[in-house]
């Protein structure tokens, strides 16, 4: 499954990744006007359109003696789409491993467990309160949907120049860090709550630049 998105997000196929990425962005387009519900029935109705006219056909084929009149999706209801009992095994413990551990993650930050990565995240959702206020959720999934497909594969083409910038800022970042301890200890600050404080800062300033 892995393989299969990175063949799709590095466009390995340009055929199969346009189309992914055409069908994705359309029905994106079309939620941002019409409910789920109309998207739904429009594009079942257009799907069924498709596959009755192309079963008609093969009747009439059939009927002028010019086909032998097999429905020309027999391959598609043919195949096998069920999951034998290793596979659902492994996907059901793979699930369960996934919930659990976000589980697990949510506890320990809302109940505070590490303070200061408890605060790392109440400053992420502090800065979502104002990307909320510029865009709402199918937006921001359209732009998710775009840099999905474009990112990966400039950062392919670019991997050494964008490598080199990142190390520069982070760079920038402990030395940031650095300053402010000896800053803290050049005033007499030796609590370990205000070097603490200066390097919550850098982390902080360090996430919101990844």
């Amino acid at each position: 499954m892995a393989n299969r998105v990175a063949d799709l997000v590095y466009w390995r196929d340009t055929r199969k990744s346009a189309f992914v990425f055409t069908a994705l962005m359309v029905a994106l387009l079309c939620l941002l006007h019409f409910s789920i519900i109309s998207v739904a029935s429009y594009v079942s109705l257009a799907a069924l359109s498709v596959t009755i006219s192309l079963r008609v056909y093969s009747k009439i084929l059939l009927a002028i003696h010019r086909g032998e009149g097999h429905n020309p999706f027999q391959a598609q209801l043919d195949a096998d789409l069920g999951l034998s009992k290793e596979q659902l095994e492994r996907l059901t413990e793979r699930v369960v491993f996934y919930v659990t551990s976000g589980t697990k993650s949510l506890q320990r930050l809302f109940l505070v467990d590490d303070l200061v990565e408890s605060i790392k995240f109440a400053f992420l959702f502090y800065i979502l309160t104002y990307v909320g206020a510029v865009f709402n959720g199918l937006t921001l999934l359209i732009l998710g949907v775009i840099s999905a497909f474009t990112f990966p594969l400039l950062y392919r083409q670019h991997q050494a120049q964008i490598d080199q910038y990142v190390g520069l800022v982070r760079n920038q970042l402990s030395n940031l860090r650095a300053k402010c301890g000896d800053w803290a200890a050049a005033k007499g600050m030796g609590a370990p709550a205000s070097t603490q404080s200066c390097h919550l800062f850098a982390e902080l300033l360090e996430c919101a630049s990844t």
